[in-house]
């Protein structure tokens, strides 16, 4: 198999900084994007909301985020815009500003919506930067990217818990000032974006070729998506309904289940970091077969443990179950290199679509059934991971 110059480029070459600085501001953009679904308990008991309308909020800021995504990546693609991180992260100061004051039905589903059109400015081209500034180590940058974002969405429940609990839907509006200091790291980001645009520029690098024709990449991209399907509808119901499902099931209060909830997200964060690095070594492939269907077991004992093993079952389904995305995520850009962008836009829109579908699906079969009753159903969604084995094999060389 051969290894392109990019792919030989030593790790002394990853601007590290750009990296820490990317995982940073995809903590601060995902904390703010994670009080949406930590604030549904404070939300529903406030506004008598169904668990249709929950699905429905979490709809609108998915549905924005996975339609505007790949557009916004596709364009990128041919026009990179250095400051449009920072763009989007405004946009998304202003969607948490108005959730902090929606009275209204129409003005959570607006505030939310707007949220999800941040978050389609942001990862499309966040990613395509972490991936310039890997130096090679493409699996690595990409999870340092992600742990980023997982661990503020895992923070989100644990601020809800101890802020807006207690001091109520205006308190999120302190969180402004996280999205002001993303704004000012992601400003820098762009004047390195720029500079490195130009260096490329001048130096007219060739575009590297892809490595299966386009039939068998496009199949391959089919193929991934129905795992981002498989993975993204397991995890809205728990990201969505878990604390609702503790409540109703366990008896716990709203601040005991937001931190039980930051138990899920803190293992989902931890397992971010595994996928990437991992796949450097002995390729992504194996990375997916592993973190799609190695989640089974305890997926299909969780709807009958009891408090205590619920929690702690939460942790190996996170860790193993995080790993995927991205493995996934730089195994279709392996697929696809002269798309990075385009291809982040797809599996990113495609992730926050299937949340955002998976958590209005989910809550009108709860409304319709329990809550029980969605998670036995959603336990054999890993299953889907056996078609890991139409993959294509690409490289499988070791760093």
């Amino acid at each position: 198999m051969v290894v392109t110059e990019e792919k030989q480029a030593p790790v002394a070459v990853t601007t590290f900084a750009v990296l820490v600085a990317l995982s940073v501001s995809h903590l601060l953009n995902d904390t703010i994007q994670s009080l949406i679904a930590a604030v549904y308990p404070v939300l529903k008991e406030s506004y008598a909301l169904t668990y249709t309308q929950i699905g429905l909020i979490t709809l609108a800021f998915q549905l924005t985020a996975s339609l505007l995504q790949p557009l916004v990546g596709l364009y990128t693609d041919r026009r990179p815009l250095p400051f449009s991180l920072m763009v989007g992260m405004s946009v998304t100061l202003g969607g948490l500003l108005l959730l902090s004051v929606a009275d209204t039905f129409p003005a959570i589903l607006l505030s939310a919506a707007l949220v999800g059109v941040g978050s389609a400015v942001f990862h499309p081209e966040a990613s395509r930067v972490a991936r310039l500034a890997s130096g090679g180590w493409h699996g690595f940058a990409q999870s340092l990217f992600q742990v980023g974002g997982n661990a503020g969405s895992a923070l989100g429940p644990l601020l809800a818990a101890f802020v807006v609990v207690p001091w109520g839907q205006g308190s999120l509006a302190w969180f402004a000032i996280a999205a002001v200091a993303a704004m000012i790291i992601l400003f820098r980001v762009g004047r390195w974006y720029r500079a490195h645009l130009a260096e490329r520029l001048a130096k007219k690098a060739p575009a590297a070729p892809p490595p299966v024709s386009p039939g068998k990449a496009a199949f391959a991209i089919g193929v991934l998506l129905c795992l981002i399907f498989s993975k993204y509808f397991y995890m809205a119901s728990l990201s969505s309904y878990y604390t609702l499902y503790l409540i109703e099931t366990f008896g716990v209060g709203v601040a005991d289940a937001q931190l039980r909830l930051f138990v899920f997200l803190g293992a989902v964060a931890a397992g971010t970091f595994l996928g990437g690095p991992v796949g450097d070594r002995v390729g992504f492939k194996v990375v997916i077969w592993g973190s799609i269907l190695g989640v089974l077991p305890f997926t299909l004992i969780l709807p009958y443990a009891n408090l205590f093993w619920t929690t702690v079952l939460t942790v190996p389904i996170g860790l193993i179950l995080a790993s995927a995305f991205s493995a996934i995520m730089v195994y279709a850009q392996e697929l696809l290199p002269s798309r990075v962008g385009m291809v982040a836009g797809l599996f990113f829109g495609f992730a926050f679509g299937m949340g955002g579908v998976g958590a209005a699906v989910l809550g009108w079969l709860a409304d319709q059934t329990s809550i029980g009753y969605v998670y036995k159903v959603c336990s054999f969604l890993p299953l889907i991971g056996l078609l890991t084995a139409l993959l294509p094999n690409l490289r499988s060389h070791t760093r």
